[in-house]
C-alpha cells in the first residue's frame, strides 16, 4: 500500500523467519546485537543513506535498537505494538517456544502460526495468508529451530531499558500506531512516552489488537503516508 502511494517500501523477513535464511545458531547467534548487525548490513547492501523505519511486534524491538544506535540513518520512526517498557514479559504462548524440549516440539507444529496470529490479532486470518506464514514450517525443521533461538534471546531487560530510555530522549519524528485491545502489550507505555517526548505522536486504533497491520492496513497506510509527507 505504501508503494501504491509512491514510496519505495522494503519489507524484509528477519533472518530465521519467513523466506529468509534460517542459519544454525553456530552461524548466527540470534541475539539482539546480532539482529542489529544484520539490519545494518541489509541497509548497507541497499546503499540507503537515510530511511524511515516501521517496526511491529516483539522482535521489532531490535529495529528500535538499530535506530537508537544509528540515528543518522533514520528520518522517521513508525512503531506498531512493539515492547516499549522494561517491564514487558513475553506472552505465555510465545515464552513456551523457548523452553528446553517443549519449545523444540511446539515450534515444529505449523499450526502455531494460526494460534499466535489469531490469538494476538483477535480475528480470523485469511487462509491464503496463513498458508504463506505456515510454508517455512512445512518446508524445513530449521524454521522451528530458528524460532526457538529467537525466543530464547528475546528476554533481555537491558535491551528494553535501552529502548525506553532512548525513545524518551529521541529528537526525530516518531509515530506510534497502537491497537489498544492488544492482549499482550498495554498502551500505557506508549501513552507515557507520547506525554514525555513532544517528538512522539500516538494514534490509537480502538478495535485493533497485537497485529494491527493484519486487519487495519487500509486505515494505517494513509496515516503513515500523511506522517511521512509532512
Amino acid at each position: 500500500m505504501l508503494a501504491d502511494y509512491g514510496y519505495r517500501a522494503i519489507a524484509p523477513d528477519w533472518l530465521g523467519c519467513g523466506f529468509s535464511a534460517q542459519p544454525d545458531k553456530r552461524d548466527f547467534s540470534y541475539t539482539c546485537d546480532a539482529y542489529v548487525g544484520a539490519i545494518k548490513d541489509l541497509i548497507a547492501a541497499f546503499a540507503l543513506d537515510e530511511l524511515s523505519l516501521v517496526v511491529q511486534g516483539f522482535l521489532g524491538s531490535v529495529g528500535l535498537q538499530y535506530a537508537l544506535r544509528h540515528p543518522d540513518k533514520i528520518n522517521r520512526l513508525i512503531i506498531l505494538n512493539t515492547p516499549l517498557s522494561r517491564d514487558v514479559k513475553l506472552p505465555w504462548m510465545i515464552a513456551q517456544w523457548g523452553w528446553p524440549l517443549i519449545g523444540d516440539m511446539l515450534t515444529q507444529d505449523p499450526l502455531l502460526v494460526d494460534r499466535s496470529l489469531e490469538g494476538g490479532s483477535g480475528f480470523v486470518i485469511d487462509e491464503d495468508n496463513l498458508q504463506v506464514y505456515r510454508k517455512p514450517f512445512l518446508t524445513s525443521s530449521a524454521a522451528g529451530r530458528a524460532l526457538v533461538n529467537i525466543v530464547k534471546n528475546l528476554k533481555n531487560p537491558s535491551s528494553l531499558e535501552e529502548i525506553n530510555s532512548g525513545l524518551r530522549e529521541w529528537k526525530k519524528p516518531v509515530m506510534i500506531i497502537w491497537g489498544t485491545q492488544d492482549p499482550w502489550l498495554s498502551v500505557s507505555e506508549a501513552e507515557n512516552l507520547a506525554t514525555k517526548n513532544p517528538h512522539i505522536e500516538l494514534v490509537k486504533l480502538e478495535k485493533a489488537k497485537h497485529y494491527p497491520q493484519e486487519h487495519w492496513s487500509k486505515e494505517i497506510a494513509p496515516v503513515i503516508v500523511n506522517f511521512l509527507g509532512r
